[in-house]
């Protein structure tokens, strides 16, 4: 039987030497690892010279190598490219890469519609949308469309909308000035495209740009007489110039470049980025890169730069680096394409202004690196002293949590939440409209909901089950979970108020002190079930007909019931309000206003309160 390096040898004498880019692939044909070489023979061949002089990440990797496929190419420079979108198509195991399972998240822009609006999107994927990112930190991306919702009245409707076309009354959002409302049929594509234009400069971080724009159109509109429209871009500059005058200034030249510095600690990379627009400094991410065991500083930065900046970020014209790029002449020239063909200056700062902002992205990133190890620390103590008290043989690395919830026995829905090693992992979090129970049988929605739940094979089984409730909803956890055959799931109930903790075969619920590190995760596990199901409900709520709810209103017949309906789009918008506005209504009169005001406040706080 032939020696399978020897075979692999063979091969490689078969490879042009011209640029190109080799796939290395694992005995179930996936690719393993995406290279480029100028010269593809010798570069693959090197792969097999003397491996126990390589590296150990590189020796793993040779290991795995059943067989490789190759691609020719004109250039080294076209070969770069290809390389960066191969690793990005199969994102193979020993490349690496700046994403964990769940990807960072990005704002998409969906300029491929007559009327774009803004998203958010895990991957890159849609042609003719614009992408903005990645962002390492949910909070910060949930801000930034905070501020856009804010700043600018660009539409957050799913409608398909055609330009010219009616799509009924517009909504809330429009009276409260937050969208043009395009679905009016009578906006302009061009006003619109010009919110759209603001939205991207402002996500670009290019303020001074958006500020001189927005201030030419303010001007137009004032000399055309479109006064209204007018006051609509002087609030929004006031408001954005406010927004820059509260940003750090860092730089006096105002230019506009990235600082990216990588911190190395016990063999692990991270990756700081400040992001300064015009000197002032916007905002920081931290970014974790996998596979680099072993692999150099200059490579890291290199395979950084090249994928944040392959999915639409905007590119300054100048990065300041604390590591010099591998292959930083490829690089620069790929940048410079990205960049519409203009320029882009990789520099490491030796002395100066410019390398004390080095210094403190990698000072920044050096305490970021520390709190998640100290956040780590104290969720895997909290995860093991959790063990101990409920039990159990090992830390429980999946936990799942369940809550039931319902507006006055009507609607009834339940949620199921996912905490993976102690934090919440919100792709495997699951919600369930009830169907069989009975109004207000909260314990027969739970034995549907877990059902139907441990019926879904495809999802894996949890090292722990939380139920938001005492002995009752234990017990009736335990019953689904035997009749599945599944007792060896532990399932334990919390109890509000006396934070109480039930576990099958004690009688005596646990009682822990209320600062004690497993009580807080088991009520951070709760609590976010119970979130994740009154929000659902409430939504549920909101979609219920605007009709059947006004019937119930006395006054209210059916020219007013008309009238409102005409008024208003649904039960959301009544709901928020204000009492002149419903008074406003046509054949409203100030008597049945008020009862209907009062009705709808004592709704929304039931709604609160859940």
């Amino acid at each position: 039987m032939e020696d399978p390096r020897e075979l692999l040898l063979a091969q490689v004498q078969q490879l042009p030497h011209s640029p190109g880019v080799y796939l290395f692939k694992d005995k179930k044909d996936k690719i393993i690892y995406v290279g480029k070489a100028l010269n593809l023979r010798n570069r693959v061949r090197s792969y097999f010279q003397k491996p126990s002089l390589s590296a150990p990440r590189l020796r793993i990797l040779v290991e795995n190598i059943s067989y490789f496929s190759f691609i020719i190419t004109d250039s080294e420079a076209e070969a770069f490219m290809l390389e960066s979108n191969l690793i990005k198509e199969h994102s193979p195991r020993y490349n690496v890469q700046f994403k964990d399972d769940k990807h960072y998240p990005y704002l998409r822009l969906t300029t491929e519609e007559p009327f774009p609006r803004l998203e958010v999107a895990r991957r890159v994927e849609r042609k003719g949308s614009k992408y903005f990112g990645p962002y390492s930190k949910a909070g910060s991306m949930r801000e930034t469309i905070r501020l856009i919702k804010k700043l600018f009245p660009l539409r957050s409707c799913r409608q398909q909308l055609v330009d010219g076309e009616t799509k009924g009354r517009p909504c809330l959002n429009y009276q409260i000035k937050r969208c043009l409302a395009p679905c009016r049929g009578d906006l302009s594509s061009q006003e619109y495209s010009s919110v759209v234009e603001q939205v991207a400069l402002f996500l670009e971080g290019r303020q001074l740009s958006l500020l001189k724009k927005i201030e030419k159109e303010m001007n137009a509109a004032a000399n055309e007489m479109e006064f209204e429209k007018a006051a609509r871009l002087r609030d929004q500059y006031f408001s954005l110039q406010r927004l820059m005058e509260r940003q750090k200034a860092v730089t006096n030249d105002l230019k506009d470049r990235d600082i990216i510095a990588l911190v190395e600690l016990a063999q692990v990379f991270t990756v700081g980025l400040f992001r300064i627009r015009g000197g002032k400094l916007l905002g920081s991410e931290y970014f974790h890169p996998k596979g680099t065991t072993d692999a150099e500083a200059g490579e890291v930065m290199k395979e950084f730069l090249r994928q944040y900046y392959d999915q639409g970020s905007y590119i300054p014209p100048e990065l300041l680096l604390s590591h010099l790029p591998a292959e930083d002449v490829l690089l620069s020239e790929w940048l410079r394409i990205q960049r519409n063909n203009k320029k882009v200056k990789l520099k490491v700062p030796v002395r100066g202004e410019k390398k004390s902002l080095v210094d403190l992205v990698k000072k920044n990133a050096l305490l970021h690196i520390k709190q998640e190890k100290e956040d780590l620390q104290v969720r895997e103590s909290s995860l093991e002293k959790l063990a101990k008290i409920l039990g159990l043989k090992d830390a429980p690395s999946r936990i799942e949590g369940y809550d039931i919830s319902h507006y006055a026995g009507q609607g009834t829905v339940g949620s199921m939440v996912v905490f993976m090693e102690g934090k919440p992992w919100k792709e495997g979090y699951r919600r369930y409209k009830i169907r069989q129970a009975g109004p207000a049988d909260d314990y027969g929605a739970l034995a549907e909901m877990l059902q139907r739940r441990f019926l879904n094979t495809e999802l894996p089984y949890p090292s722990l089950i939380l139920i938001d409730g005492g002995r009752g909803q234990l017990s009736t956890a335990q019953s689904v979970l035997e009749e599945n055959g599944l007792q060896d799931i532990p399932p334990a109930a919390l109890a509000k108020e006396q934070e109480h903790i039930f576990i099958p075969g004690q009688r005596a619920p646990l009682i822990l002190p209320a600062s004690d590190p497993a009580l807080k995760l088991l009520q951070q596990v709760r609590d976010e079930a119970h979130r994740f199901a009154v929000s659902f409900s409430r939504d549920l709520m909101l979609k219920s007909s605007l009709s059947s709810f006004l019937e119930d209103i006395p006054g209210i017949g059916k020219v007013r019931r008309k009238a409102i309906l005409k008024h208003f789009t649904d039960l959301e918008a009544v709901i928020n309000a204000s009492l002149d506005e419903i008074k406003s209504v046509p054949a409203m009169n100030r008597t049945t206003a008020e009862r209907l005001y009062k009705e709808l406040q004592t709704k929304n706080s039931v709604l609160r309160r859940q």
